[in-house]
């Protein structure tokens, strides 16, 4: 995961983004954790807390008990705590559960949490105080970001660790990031003028007991591994041209026929993408091309269905309140339950890094069409003149081939391990974070994959000349070649490799095809 150092300082230019509980999408959480977007809570939803809060008040008065407002948490939830206790325990709660390790998280990854549990207070089911909303708020709007470390998680009651390390620094306590410098939270608030506040009885416990960091960070992995399939499908346009493919396999009656819409969305996209294309009326196609060619709409469309359903649950855990307890002030109720386990996140995460795994796989088998001039359809052998002189773009495929090889280690299920803990009262949980690491590295790697492709494809392209590629095919390779020129004679790679990545991940190669294509499904 990156480290929030290597990220430079962003100020909002944009209008608000109104929390309501209700309403938040993943491309809102994006451009407020990363575009630094500023955020305010509806009007209605402030109410919603303060009568929340003023439940909870009533309850402290009559001494009800209450887990976690006036009792020890998990295995110690039996223990009763004296009011002068209970005011302090809070603190002290943060203290012993800020126990993570490792490198920070990046800012982005933090604000993304933060957004998500705001959004959950925004029920007004949580018993906390606006006055501890309204300082995150503050925080986020003046980009002050909690060091958080990125391990320690299990994914259930909440991501307390890390939860933990961020409420600290609401106390002035821990680290910050602003301005790009890392320094004492107290510090950071007072250079913004965003006073510290003390954590009173239910308030520390709100600010943690959700899978809100995983779910966060889940977010913006989606909204990666989105832009990421729909710049797979640019690059597979590409080598479709450049092997001079039999485009029956796209026809839309062919999908239509089995009937799934993210095969057919991917087909359809990929007729627009290869429209008006020469390279695709050379005489010499096959009756059938291998599965890799062929079989891209299903096997791509399967992702897209797989993404649409963890948009689905990422998406409810953003906009419904986790809590434990759960208080319902109309009904002057009060509820314990298991709202903060992080199980729905870990297995959306879980298929989103399983089908990008598998989706970079067929692009590495295609960029083998590519290379192997027994498979190539008549280009040279690793895409160069002067094979046997020269190695061409033989060992970036090594590179493709040890990067799908880590990404399925690390698509075996973390959301399998639970490890009990809390002496057994915490005897089954998500080991959700530890999925959002992975995912996250998945699709780093897969990034590099397709950079790799779309090299090679450009490559093809130059070889095939003056046979043109279709239109938007020739966005893309013309960005390509901004960047990197053609391969005449062998070079180092790396750099190559990883500045396609760069741009990939940018964003520009996918825009300068939906430029004249259009937007891709």
């Amino acid at each position: 995961m990156p480290t929030a150092v290597e990220e430079l300082p962003r100020t909002s230019t944009a209008s608000s983004v109104v929390l309501d509980g209700h309403s938040l999408k993943i491309e809102d959480l994006a451009a407020i954790a990363r575009d630094r977007h500023a955020i305010e809570v509806h009007p209605d939803a402030v109410a919603r807390i303060d009568k929340c809060r003023a439940l909870l008040e009533r309850k402290i008065r009559a001494r009800e008990v209450m887990y976690g407002v006036n009792t020890g948490i998990g295995e110690l939830s039996e223990v009763i705590l004296t009011p002068e206790q209970a005011e302090k325990f809070q603190k002290y709660l943060l203290y012993s559960h800020a126990a993570g390790c490792g490198e920070p998280c990046a800012e982005e990854d933090v604000r993304a949490g933060m957004i998500s549990r705001l959004n959950t207070h925004c029920w007004g089911h949580s018993g906390i105080r606006n006055e501890i909303v309204q300082t995150q708020i503050a925080m986020l709007n003046k980009g002050v970001t909690p060091v958080v470390c990125q391990k320690g998680s299990v994914g259930a009651c909440g991501d307390l660790s890390p939860m933990s390390q961020m409420a600290l620094t609401l106390m002035g306590e821990g680290e910050v990031f602003y301005e790009g410098r890392r320094l004492p939270a107290k510090q950071g608030m007072r250079e913004t003028g965003i006073p510290t506040i003390v954590f009173r009885e239910r308030d520390g416990l709100a600010t943690i007991n959700g899978s809100d960091l995983t779910t966060g960070i889940g977010c913006l992995e989606l909204f990666d591994a989105t832009r990421w399939l729909k710049t797979q499908e640019v690059v597979l346009a590409m080598t479709l041209e450049s092997l001079n493919a039999n485009m029956m396999a796209y026809h839309p009656r062919i999908h239509a026929t089995r009937g799934y819409p993210g095969s057919q969305e991917c087909a359809e996209n990929i007729r627009r993408l290869t429209e008006g294309s020469e390279l695709l009326n050379l005489p010499g196609k096959k009756v059938q091309d291998a599965y890799s060619l062929r079989s891209s709409p299903q096997v791509v469309g399967a992702a897209k269905e797989a993404f649409k359903w963890a948009r689905y649950m990422l998406e409810i855990e953003l906009n419904h309140a986790a809590d434990n307890p759960t208080f319902f002030p109309d009904d002057d109720l009060v509820l314990t339950g298991a709202n903060f386990q992080g199980t729905p996140m870990a297995f959306a995460l879980e298929l989103v890094g399983m089908s990008v795994t598998t989706v970079a796989a067929l692009s590495e088998r295609r960029l083998n069409r590519l290379m192997n001039p027994h498979l190539s359809m008549g280009l040279p052998a690793f895409l160069t003149r002067g094979a046997g002189m020269f190695s061409g773009l033989m060992l970036s495929q090594y590179t493709a081939g040890a990067l799908i090889c880590e990404n399925r280690v690390l698509s075996h299920p973390a959301a399998t391990g639970s490890i009990p803990a809390a002496a057994d009262q915490e005897d089954f949980v998500s080991m959700g974070m530890t999925t959002a690491i992975k995912t996250r590295q998945i699709i780093e790697n897969a990034w590099t994959v397709v950079a790799i492709e779309l090299m090679a494809a450009a490559q093809a392209f130059d070889l095939r000349a003056p046979v043109r590629p279709s239109p938007a095919s020739q966005a893309a390779y013309d960005v390509v070649r901004q960047y990197v020129s053609r391969l005449d004679e062998d070079r180092p790679l790396y750099e190559d490799i990883n500045t396609l990545t760069r741009i990939a991940k940018e964003g520009t190669i996918l825009h300068a095809a939906e430029e004249v294509a259009g937007r891709l499904n």
